[in-house]
């Protein structure tokens, strides 16, 4: 789908329960799409595996909260003593000249943006069933049960709140990955037409 000028652009929102595969549904729909991905700021560490400007924007405490003085963020949280949030800029950038911006956040984030942006369209990725969410959590073998257990009520109480907000516009299921991908990028086409009538 080429954007030409007079287009609309779009501000889609995805989130997720952890374990249910939204950064792989994420980075398939940004190409299906040609949509481009909100970079989101941080005060995190950076570690080997991060790459500055594409991973996240690292800053330090004082600049994040000299961005949040500035209203620079359409949301940000503090996630376990570290700052996370969206820059305003480059989503405004790029829904002025047409395109796609993907934000990946939470609910609680999803709830902001629509709050100072209105038109954002949100998907929510639900698993087909919660035993299925608690299987991929486990397979990932990367933490013990206990923190398993409580990535798992995270996540349904995640779920919860994002059917009872009114971020989303859609709840797609992830049980077939390439239907999943289909979906979203048939339902964003199809707002994006209608937008653009």
């Amino acid at each position: 789908m080429s954007n030409t000028q007079s287009q609309i652009g779009m501000l889609l929102i995805i989130s997720g329960p952890s374990g249910v595969g939204k950064t792989t549904i994420t980075r398939e729909v940004i190409k299906q799409l040609n949509a481009q991905f909100s970079v989101s700021m941080t005060t995190r560490p950076q570690t080997a595996s991060d790459t500055n400007g594409l991973d996240y924007q690292f800053v330090t405490e004082d600049e994040f909260k000299s961005h949040i003085a500035n209203n620079d963020l359409l949301e940000w949280a503090n996630v376990f003593g570290n700052y996370y949030g969206t820059p305003r800029k480059p989503v405004d950038t790029a829904l002025a000249s047409g395109q796609i911006m993907i934000l990946e956040i939470d609910v609680q984030g999803a709830i902001d943006v629509k709050q100072n942006m209105p038109d954002a369209f949100g998907v929510f990725i639900l698993p087909p069933h919660e035993d299925v969410l608690l299987k991929r959590l486990r397979a990932r073998a990367r933490e013990d049960e206990s923190i398993i257990q409580k990535r798992f009520q995270k996540a349904k109480d995640e779920i919860t709140m994002a059917k009872e907000s009114d971020a989303y516009n859609v709840f797609v299921v992830n049980d077939v990955l390439e239907d999943a991908i289909k979906q979203i990028v048939d339902t964003v086409n199809a707002a994006l037409a209608k937008r653009n009538r």
